[in-house]
């Protein structure tokens, strides 16, 4: 699958890591419906750094369309708010 980090570009993400991404995306949802801008801001981090560290890249000249686009590192709680679906940020 590939994904776009708002303002960063895309990674080649295997659906294997959704499993792990997803444990993330509740927490993230969690801190966001309780409030805890502390807890939201850390968990957006940490979900956006697996999501580096498990991707790979895509040069930046590359035009593949994203099936999945995760919010920037800075992205406020209501910006976040705004991009969730019934399921977060990630499916499934």
């Amino acid at each position: 699958m590939i994904v776009r980090i708002m303002g960063e570009g895309q990674v080649k993400l295997a659906d294997s890591h959704f499993a792990e991404l997803n444990k993330l995306d509740d927490e993230l949802l969690e801190e966001m419906e309780g409030g805890d801008a502390v807890g939201f801001r850390h968990t957006l981090h940490a979900l956006l750094d697996k999501v580096r560290e498990l991707g790979v890249p895509l040069p930046d000249d590359a035009l593949e369309p994203s099936e999945l686009i995760l919010p920037s590192p800075d992205a406020t709680l209501d910006e976040v708010r705004d991009m969730l679906s019934d399921d977060g940020l990630i499916p499934g």
